[in-house]
């Protein structure tokens, strides 16, 4: 495995996202592409009305072309970019839909599901022209499980879950980027360590497009993601999972993803069946804000849970 591709990658990347805030921040702006925040959230929240979103594209441009700069040709390539950008469109129309036609609601539930499954189609189409494993293994444990044809409901599940867990978190200046750099950190090891160099490159190019993206995305944001990012990141994110074989150890890796995904299910689930909320508002770091935490405090906290969290990810796959 050449470790130096990897890290020119992540070096690329980084530059490419740092470069192209600049360019397309004016852009977005000029194109009234500007965040509406919900009037039930925070009030300190409010200030960021306006704020230009859509940031997505600078991600995913940055992670393209630094991605097919340094990986090699092959179905491997293909599934990266399907499952990232194929998810990424999905929030890029959503976002365009709400903010440019202005419709609050975006695309509807039923759109944004066939899109999302089409695409995790399209990639389990792909795995299986690769000859991809449908055997799963279990994190500590010998032994693996051959789940058949079932292994791609699997990949499915995995898609929805992890695209939607990724996008809940995307609430915060600088969270989601934050976190989704420490939790491709851990695949980028667990690729090299795997021998497996699309994932290594793809996890580096994502690394470097988000850390990059960080710059402008740290409080005070001068732009957002919105769901042109972080569906892009979390279709990436499941797919270097499942073609790693690390599909159970996404669950650690990606943490504090769950914990989010889990306090929107719990929030709903309380409120429909007793009329009353366990969090002061979902997901869980609006809970911290409303508390009286700052919000850096919220992200810094949120961050350094995502750095134990893919870190113990990397041990457990090490077996150490």
């Amino acid at each position: 495995m050449d470790y130096t591709s990897t890290l020119w990658t992540l070096g690329v990347s980084f530059v490419l996202a740092a470069l192209l805030g600049p360019l397309c921040i004016p852009v977005l702006r000029r194109m009234k592409f500007g965040q509406t925040v919900r009037d039930e959230g925070p009030q300190s929240h409010q200030k960021k009305t306006g704020t230009p979103t859509m940031g997505g594209v600078i991600i995913l441009l940055a992670l393209t072309l630094a991605f097919l700069k340094f990986s090699d040709r092959g179905w491997a390539l293909w599934a990266l970019l399907v499952a990232s950008l194929g998810f990424g469109l999905v929030g890029f129309l959503d976002d365009y839909i709400k903010i440019v036609m202005k419709r609050s609601l975006g695309l509807t539930a039923k759109q944004k599901l066939f899109g999302q499954l089409l695409f995790s189609i399209i990639f389990c189409f792909i795995l299986h022209k690769m000859g991809h494993s449908t055997a799963i293994g279990f994190p500590g444990i010998d032994g693996t499980l051959d789940l058949g044809y079932g292994y791609y409901l699997l990949v499915i599940v995995i898609f929805f879950a992890s695209s939607n867990a990724v996008n809940f978190t995307d609430g915060l200046d600088g969270l989601l980027s934050g976190t989704s750099a420490l939790a491709f950190g851990a695949y980028m090891l667990i690729a090299l360590e795997a021998t497996q160099s699309q994932s290594a490159i793809f996890s580096a190019a994502m690394i470097g497009a988000v850390l990059g993206f960080l710059v402008y995305n740290a409080h005070p944001a001068k732009v957002f993601m919105g769901d042109t990012g972080s569906l892009g990141i979390g279709g990436g994110l499941a797919a270097v999972a499942i073609l790693t074989k690390t599909e159970l150890l996404l669950i650690l890796i990606g943490g504090v993803f769950v914990i989010e995904m889990l306090s929107v299910i719990i929030q709903v689930a309380s409120f429909k069946t007793r009329g009353k909320r366990v969090f002061k508002m979902s997901p869980i770091h609006h809970h911290f804000e409303l508390s009286g935490w700052s919000e850096w405090r919220v992200v810094t906290v949120f961050w350094t849970a995502g750095l134990v969290l893919a870190a113990l990810g990397f041990i457990l796959y090490k077996g150490l």
